[in-house]
């Protein structure tokens, strides 16, 4: 299983993370340098949630963002009975 959104194709995305030492300019020091650059990754917020797909529930990996645009219908779960009213 990968991951991947199955709605929206998110997948994880790469960026750099910047290592800087110094003090800012701003704050009286003489500028923020920059010690080392490496390579991360930024993973999107996947879950794992039971959505009804064509009548049918099944268990899909979804991103939270595609849960709270309304892309996935959740089932709908049903009491194990119902207690009736007593008539006198």
């Amino acid at each position: 299983m990968s991951r991947r959104c199955q709605l929206t194709g998110k997948r994880a995305s790469v960026g750099n993370r910047v290592s800087r030492r110094g003090k800012a300019k701003y704050l009286g020091g003489v500028g923020r340098k920059t010690t080392g650059i490496t390579r991360r990754k930024f993973k999107p917020n996947l879950q794992r949630v039971r959505a009804v797909v064509d009548g049918r529930v099944v268990r899909m990996t979804v991103s939270t963002q595609a849960i709270r645009m309304g892309l996935v219908e959740k089932p709908v779960v049903r009491k194990p009975f119902e207690v009736k009213e007593i008539t006198v």
